[in-house]
């Protein structure tokens, strides 16, 4: 009994509060409009397009470039035989050169430079 004592005063003691971390980005409602795009796969017709396809796909070769010989109908692996390592190098080189990131689900999906084209050119955030 007086172990239990003994223990629960010694807990009591050293109890330390905790606060719950702050997430790790903002949470932000979104409208339904926004979440139907979310739920939308970028290879649909976007409702509108944010860049010129045609600026977009000089930019997007002119990345992919540094990485084989390609053309606008080139795919990354068939044509250029390009591993998933490059497809993700290319990935990340292309978020660099737009300036926004692509999240994974959607980047599985890029395997080609028409891909690419399609998905850059409907999304908002690209520059």
């Amino acid at each position: 009994m007086a172990a239990a004592a003994a223990r629960s005063a010694l807990l009591k003691y050293l109890r330390v509060t905790v606060a719950s971390p702050a997430p790790l980005w903002p949470v932000v409602p979104l409208s339904f409009s926004q979440l139907l795009l979310r739920r939308r796969g970028f290879s649909d017709e976007a409702r509108g397009t944010f860049l010129d396809k045609s600026e977009v796909a000089d930019r997007i070769i002119t990345v992919v470039k540094n990485f084989q010989k390609v053309t606008p109908n080139a795919h990354f692996h068939k044509d250029l035989g390009l591993d998933s390592l490059d497809t993700v190098e290319i990935v990340m080189a292309l978020e660099e050169e737009f300036g926004f990131e692509i999240p994974d689900n959607e980047a599985d999906k890029i395997d080609s430079v028409n891909v690419a084209v399609d998905f850059i050119a409907s999304h908002p955030q690209a520059k």
